[in-house]
C-alpha cells in the first residue's frame, strides 16, 4: 500500500487543471482570499490564479481578450492553467521573428500542395468572415438591463466609474442588454460584487455587478432581455445595478448605446 501510494503521488505531481472551464455556482461567495482585484495599469505580465479565466483577465486588466490570447499564443475554448505567466502586452522582437519564419515557410511551399499556417500565424481571416463580423455588429440593438433611475454616470478615465449604476428595490429582475455568452459568473472580482459578463460578438463585451442572485452560469448562451439576476447592494448597502460595456476590452459610455427613455 506504500508502494501504491508514493506511485499515485509521483503520477499526479506535474498535472496541471484547465483553468477556463471553472464556473462558479450561482450564489457562491468565494473567500476573501480569491477575489482579485484590478491590474496594475502596465504590468507586462500575468500569474494566473486558481478560479482565474481568460476573459475576467483581460477585464481586470482593461485588455481585449484575443489581444492577450494572440500574444500568448492561446487558441479558442481559450483554456489557462494555475501558475502560467501571461504577456499583457506584445513582445515585438519575437513578433518579427514569427512574421520572418512564416514569409520564409509561404516562400518554401511546392508547386500544387496545400500550404499549411502555424496556429495564430499571420494570415489573414478570409473576407467572408470579416463581412459576417461587420454585419453582427451592426445588427445589435442594446435594451436596458434593468428599470429604476440612473445614479452615477460613466466618466472616462475614472477607474471608480467605468460604467453607469441604477437604484431600484433589492431583487429586482436583471436582464441582458443583448444576446450573447456567458463568460463569466461569479464574484472573484473585488469591487463588483457578484458579477455577470456577456460576450456578445468580437467587439463587445456587458457587465452586470452587485447582484443578489445569479440566475446563469458561465458558457451559457442567453438572450436579449432575458433575466440573469436579481438586483443585490452595492458596498455602501444601497440596491443597484452596475453595468458596464467594453469595445475592444475599452470601457465605453452605455448611454451612448443605450435607448432614449
Amino acid at each position: 500500500m506504500l508502494v501504491m501510494a508514493v506511485f499515485l503521488a509521483s503520477c499526479t505531481a506535474g498535472w496541471r487543471a484547465p483553468m477556463e472551464s471553472r464556473s462558479e455556482r450561482p450564489g457562491h461567495y468565494p473567500s476573501h482570499e480569491s477575489r482579485k482585484a484590478p491590474i496594475r495599469a502596465g504590468a507586462s505580465h500575468y500569474r494566473v490564479r486558481r478560479g482565474d479565466t481568460l476573459y475576467a483577465i483581460a477585464w481586470r486588466a482593461n485588455l481585449d481578450f484575443r489581444d492577450i490570447a494572440r500574444w500568448n499564443g492561446i487558441r479558442s475554448p481559450y483554456v489557462i492553467y494555475e501558475g502560467q505567466l501571461l504577456r499583457l502586452s506584445p513582445a515585438r522582437a519575437a513578433q518579427s521573428r514569427t512574421a520572418r519564419v512564416a514569409r520564409r515557410d509561404t516562400t518554401a511551399v511546392a508547386p500544387g500542395k496545400q500550404e499549411k499556417r502555424p496556429a495564430g500565424g499571420v494570415k489573414k481571416a478570409p473576407p467572408e468572415k470579416s463581412s459576417q463580423q461587420k454585419n453582427s455588429t451592426a445588427r445589435l440593438a442594446w435594451v436596458w438591463p434593468a428599470k429604476g433611475r440612473v445614479v452615477s454616470v460613466f466618466k472616462s478615465g475614472d477607474p471608480l466609474n467605468k460604467g453607469i449604476k441604477i437604484a431600484a428595490s433589492e431583487g429586482s429582475d436583471i436582464r441582458a442588454a443583448e444576446a450573447g455568452k456567458v463568460v463569466y459568473s461569479g464574484s472573484g472580482l473585488i469591487g463588483y460584487g457578484q458579477l455577470i459578463i456577456i460576450k456578445h460578438n468580437e467587439k463587445y463585451l456587458s457587465a452586470y455587478g452587485h447582484n443578489r442572485k445569479l440566475l446563469v452560469e458561465q458558457n451559457q448562451r442567453v438572450t436579449k432581455g432575458q433575466k440573469i439576476a436579481e438586483m443585490g447592494r452595492a458596498n455602501d448597502g444601497r440596491p443597484l445595478l452596475h453595468f458596464e460595456l467594453r469595445q475592444h476590452g475599452k470601457p465605453i459610455n452605455p448611454l451612448a448605446l443605450l435607448p432614449r427613455r
